[in-house]
């Protein structure tokens, strides 16, 4: 009897299933692992399927970008317009910037160029805090990842396109009316969009894992806006300099000088294709699809990782 108590009685021992089984089990059932990376195709799926959630939260950033100031929204178009009179004054009147411009287009050619840079700086900066800036949203819900900085692109060109209104007046004010090729617009600045968008993905990867990207990337941002002819011609600047001509192609080829001249030559009467690069089109056309494929490959590549650590 105490031999009875005192022995448990037999258990079926079962032996741990291995993480095969385990896997098995799970795909039996339709499981998959949480936040997994979905193959490249299902992914783009989901961000289409996600459409309305990156339009409509890109629409409220924008909102709630200028809600606590008191001019609101007047902000996004005078922002720029005030870059372009410091810029106007620094270097149209005290250093001469003005060389190789037509003295009444040169206000337009400043303004154009900096509503333009704006465009790509801003969806960089908005880009590097995509990620590190929403951790989160990115920790409560289970999303492509990839749409919060496509949101953040989308909003910097609805703000572009706020400006856009004031760009039209001032080159009625300067005779530069509307014609046909106005319409350039419309293609020059879907195409930066796109390269906007790559880089914004690119840099959002960077920037959720190296939160100091954020405080280096103004430093980077502002040498390149000084080496892609916002406030000067290129061509003319370098015009009488013992430069390498490598070095001039490499300037005026880079991205923010395309899309600048190209939203130039489409609104500046002046500004006719004798200050365009050869084949620039083409250019345009092969940046934005380097930077979008390559920035959204790059992106999803980490997808399971954003939030995590």
């Amino acid at each position: 009897m105490s031999q009875a108590l005192d022995t448990p009685p037999a258990a079926s021992a079962r032996p741990e299933p291995s993480g095969t089984d385990l896997a098995a089990l799970a795909a039996r059932h339709g499981l998959t692992v949480s936040g997994a990376r979905p193959p490249l195709g299902a992914y783009v799926r989901q961000l289409w399927g996600r459409r309305h959630f990156i339009l409509a939260f890109s629409q409220a950033k924008l909102t709630a970008q200028y809600s606590k100031a008191k001019l609101g929204q007047l902000w996004q178009v005078a922002t720029p317009l005030l870059n372009a009179a410091v810029y106007f004054f620094i270097f149209g009147l005290l250093l001469g910037a003005r060389k190789g411009i037509p003295s009444d287009a040169y206000v337009p050619f400043l303004v154009t160029g900096v509503f333009v840079f704006t465009f790509t700086q801003s969806s960089v900066l908005a880009g590097v805090r995509a990620i590190a800036g929403n951790l989160g949203l990115v920790r409560a819900l289970h999303f492509p990842r990839a749409s919060l900085p496509i949101s953040f692109a989308l909003q910097q060109l609805q703000q572009l396109l706020f400006s856009m209104i004031v760009l039209v007046v001032i080159m009625i004010g300067f005779r530069s009316y509307p014609d046909a090729s106005w319409l350039l617009v419309i293609p020059a600045l879907a195409l930066q969009f796109v390269f906007n968008t790559g880089l914004a993905l690119i840099f959002a990867r960077m920037g959720s894992k190296t939160p100091d990207l954020a405080q280096l990337m103004p430093f980077v941002l502002r040498t390149w806006m000084y080496a892609s002819g916002v406030m000067f011609s290129i061509p003319a600047m370098l015009e009488d300099k013992n430069v390498p001509a490598w070095l001039a192609d490499v300037l005026q080829w880079n991205p923010a000088a395309i899309y600048m001249d190209l939203v130039r030559f489409a609104l500046i009467d002046q500004y006719d294709s004798s200050y365009l690069p050869p084949h620039v089109w083409a250019f345009a056309l092969g940046w934005a699809v380097l930077a979008g494929v390559v920035g959204f490959v790059y992106f999803w590549k980490a997808e399971e990782r954003y939030g995590r650590g």
